[in-house]
Parts: structure tokens; C-alpha cells; sequence
């Protein structure tokens, strides 16, 4: 199992991808570049949904749904939005099929051409705020507080399980607003949110930071994100929120009565983040041995394993168990117990340890009879024997332990690999030889920043929003720069 993955040292790609599959998280398709999440994975993912679906609500956001079919025409009513998305379309050309005269399969039937082209939804802000125009009359309509549990298609020729693939799941917030500021305040609010969450439940530290003109989300006026750093010394953009301006609304002419009587465009904002969070998850917590798992997701936070040599054994050993599960699951803590009798415990204890369950329990007949029960935790393998009268107590508290080591853990990583540069080939020593983010020095301009990227395959992942003001030069031309900005390799 574990013992068999590649060691990160060696190839860090080829250990993630292993992972993944041994780990029964995801699992390529029969078409190219989509992915089958199994059921392993589904659940975590179904754990980030809950916890964000409750967030979202408790902003006062509400679910719709939306079609995944787009016209054609609607992409060219937005220029740097279709300009950002055209050449990742799937298009659909035809609505039938029919036997091939010659007998030879199944072909387009040329006939079922449609009238207009309709693009597989790559991002839902065309269809939405055509949708919106019927929706919003009067400034009584506003705001507007939309989220969309879905799946997208963007066309990718490289392709990688949870990083990514052709289609995906995520989330897509849309809101329409009666002012500037109120949009604003949306985008920085959901921003927040996706703070609270990598930090609090995948237990992973961010970088909260505004993108570049040039890496903003195509059709926004402003895009913060949240920018994480992996194991291998590579930034993940873990969730991004746009304030949209008045760029959709015109396009689409959303249009509200004020107060006053006049007429006005609303003002918009888009956020979202999708299942490339499980491989954030995976990349930023899990060791040569498999996955480990943040507490708050894990799809079970504790696995029981009942070792026995008789059915007598195995019968009494259950009986204390199923009283353990009881109280446990009492206090909203997720439990499994294997009782298989088709594998052995060595056997279990090994899947368990790959597929990054928090904590292990072992119960045998000497446990019984002592009234203890041995107790592993996955994140430092640490092995210690408790009372079961106190397993409820010291379960719960473990799994806080675990949840803040794992962050604690992750910061310092992160921080040591947070380093201020002032000369390009420093810059250049960094990102070969440490990776993580590089502090740097950036005139501004895109001209300077895709040089940067040329040169250096390093992208510049946010303006940080706590970035200090301080006078120095840019790493590359020399000019005036008032702050420094993160670059870094990336995913």
C-alpha cells in the first residue's frame, strides 16, 4: 500500500499521481482528460460542500441552478470574457444521431445541424445574467445572492487528477448589486469565506493578495484570491472571488429602477472554488506513507479495527465497540468500524494509514479485559493506550491536536519558503534551487511581468493585501516599485 509509492524526493509528480489512485480517490476515464472521482474522494469533496454550503447560507446566499448549455452568441456580447475563455470551448454542432447508411456505426446526422452553436459551460456569467435581466426590475430586487453547485468544461490538452482536467466540479457565486460598494464588499466578503475555510477546516495558510491586470479573471475589474504553497515549493490558487463591475450588465443590459426613479446598471461580482481543492489537500499534508487528512474533512475522522482470534473474541469485542461508536457519533464524530473478517488487522491498519484517516483505535481481548484501547494518530504515527471510559473526551480533544498541528505544520513550511529578493539572478537562485513564494520588487507593468514568466516559467500570483509600502526597484528593469509582489512557480 503506502510502502509502495514513489518517495516525494524522488519524483513528487509521479508520488501525487500514485497517491491519488492507490489512495482510491479519482481514476482517469474512457475520455480523455475527465476524471471518475470514486467514492473515497467523492466524499471529501461532499465534506467541502457541507461546510461551504453552510458558510455561503449563513451570508445569506441561495442555490439555483442553471443550464449547461450555452449560446453561442451570448460569449460575444462580453469582449475579454470570450477572449479569456474561446479557445478552452467545447462546442455542440448537432442534436442527432443515425446508422451509417454502409453499415459501418453511428455518425452525425447532417441534417440535425443547429440553428446556433452551443458551448458546454466553461463559466456560467453569460447564461446567468441573461437570466438576471428577467429577474431584476427594481432596486426592491437587490441584491441578489446566487450560488450554483455544478460541473464545467474548459478544454485542456494537460491534464492531471483534482489539478487539472478537462471537466470539474466547483461552485460559482453570482450576485447583481445597486452600488459599487456593495459589490465590492461582496467580493471581499466571499474572499473571507474562502479564507475561513482552507484555514479553519482544510487547515492549509493562504496568502490573501488582489491578481495582476494580466492574471485577473477574464471580464473583472478587480480579482482577489487565495494563494496556497505545496510541498514541492508550487503555488495553488486555492479560490478566487471578481468584482465584475458593470461590465456583465451592460453587456447583457440588467438595468434596476432606483429609488429615486432613475435608471441605473447593477453591479456584479463571481467567486468560486472547485475539486482542484482536493489536490491542495493532498499535496499540502500527505507523506511517503499516503494521504493525511485535516479532521474537519476527513470522510471518517476514526477507524476502529477489533484484532481477535475466535468469533467469541470478535463478538464481545463488538459489543464494547458498538457502545464506543454510539458516544463518539454523539458528539458529531465520524466513525468506521472494520470488522471484515476478510483481511487481517496488519492488513487494515495499512489501508487506513494510506488513505489518511486521523485517528486509529485497536481493541483486542487484553483491551477487554483492562478496559483500554490502543489509539494511532496518523499525523506523527504517535501510539498511546487510554481508558474507554475517557474515549469520548480524549478523541475529541485529539482531533482538535490533529487539526492545528497540521496547520501549524503546514505555516512553518509555508514561511520558510516565503523569501524577499532584490536582484533578478537572486530571483532566479530562489525559484530554482527553494521554490515557494519570491518577494519581489515589480514595476507594474505586463510587459514586465510576462518577460518575468519567459524567462522564469514563475507567474505572479497576488499582490498581497498586506503588502507594506516601501520604495525599491523592480527585479528586472530597474524602475520604481512602491511594494513587492509574490511570483512563484505554480499548478
Amino acid at each position: 500500500m503506502g510502502k509502495n509509492l514513489t518517495k516525494r524526493s524522488e519524483d513528487y509528480s509521479k508520488w501525487y499521481n500514485e497517491l491519488v489512485i492507490k489512495a482510491d480517490l479519482a481514476e482517469n476515464s474512457a475520455v480523455r482528460g475527465m476524471m471518475v472521482i470514486k467514492p473515497y474522494g467523492y466524499a471529501i469533496w461532499e465534506k467541502m460542500q457541507a461546510e461551504l454550503d453552510r458558510m455561503f447560507k449563513e451570508t445569506g446566499h441561495q442555490n439555483a441552478y442553471f443550464p449547461l448549455l450555452i449560446p453561442k452568441s451570448f460569449f460575444s456580447k462580453e469582449a475579454s470574457h470570450v477572449e479569456g475563455f474561446a479557445k478552452e470551448c467545447a462546442v455542440v454542432t448537432h442534436y442527432r444521431l443515425k446508422n451509417a447508411e454502409d453499415g459501418s456505426g453511428i455518425v452525425v446526422d447532417e441534417t440535425a445541424k443547429l440553428e446556433e452553436e452551443l458551448i458546454v459551460r466553461p463559466t456560467s456569467e453569460t447564461i446567468i445574467w441573461d437570466t438576471y435581466k428577467k429577474w431584476v426590475q427594481s432596486y426592491r430586487d437587490l441584491p441578489l445572492l446566487i450560488n450554483q453547485w455544478a460541473n464545467v468544461v474548459r478544454w485542456e490538452m494537460r491534464t492531471r487528477l483534482f489539478l487539472r482536467t478537462t471537466e470539474f466540479l466547483w461552485q460559482e457565486g453570482h450576485t447583481a448589486h445597486a452600488t459599487k460598494e456593495e459589490a465590492l464588499e461582496e467580493a471581499e466578503k466571499m474572499h473571507e469565506v474562502y479564507t475561513r475555510f482552507a484555514e479553519d477546516f482544510m487547515a492549509i495558510p493562504i496568502i490573501k493578495g488582489s491578481k495582476s491586470e494580466n492574471e485577473r479573471f477574464a471580464g473583472a475589474l478587480e480579482t482577489f484570491t487565495i494563494e496556497a504553497l505545496m510541498q514541492d515549493g508550487k503555488a495553488l490558487q486555492a479560490g478566487t472571488s471578481h468584482f465584475l463591475g458593470q461590465n456583465f450588465a451592460k453587456a447583457f443590459d440588467v438595468k434596476y429602477a432606483t429609488k429615486e426613479g432613475g435608471l441605473e446598471y447593477v453591479w456584479a461580482t463571481s467567486w468560486g472554488v472547485t475539486t482542484r481543492l482536493i489536490g491542495a489537500l493532498i499535496m499540502t499534508h500527505s507523506d511517503d506513507n499516503g494521504l493525511v487528512l485535516p479532521p474537519n474533512l476527513a470522510p471518517y475522522q476514526v477507524v476502529i479495527v477489533p484484532i481477535y482470534r475466535t468469533d467469541e473474541q470478535l463478538k464481545a469485542i463488538s459489543e464494547k465497540v458498538n457502545q464506543i461508536i454510539s458516544d463518539l457519533r454523539a458528539q458529531g464524530i465520524s466513525v468506521k468500524y472494520d470488522d471484515r473478517t476478510t483481511h487481517k488487522p496488519g492488513w487494515k491498519f495499512a489501508e487506513y494509514e494510506l488513505k489518511g484517516v486521523p485517528v486509529r483505535l485497536a481493541m483486542g481481548p487484553r483491551d477487554l479485559e483492562n478496559g483500554t484501547v490502543e489509539v494511532a494518530r496518523r499525523d506523527t504515527f504517535e501510539k498511546t493506550t487510554i481508558e474507554q471510559s475517557n474515549v469520548v473526551q480524549k478523541i475529541s480533544d485529539l482531533l482538535k491536536y490533529i487539526q492545528d498541528n497540521l496547520f501549524t505544520k503546514a505555516k512553518v513550511f509555508r514561511d520558510d519558503h516565503v523569501t524577499e529578493v532584490n536582484s533578478f539572478d537572486e530571483f532566479k537562485k530562489v525559484l530554482n534551487e527553494k521554490g515557494g513564494f519570491v518577494l519581489a520588487h515589480w514595476d507594474g507593468t505586463v510587459e514586465t511581468e510576462k518577460k518575468i514568466k519567459e524567462l522564469t516559467k514563475a507567474t505572479l500570483r497576488c499582490i498581497p493585501l498586506d503588502a507594506k509600502e516601501e520604495e525599491g526597484v523592480c527585479v528586472l528593469t530597474g524602475k520604481p516599485s512602491n511594494k513587492r509582489v509574490i511570483f512563484a512557480k505554480a499548478y
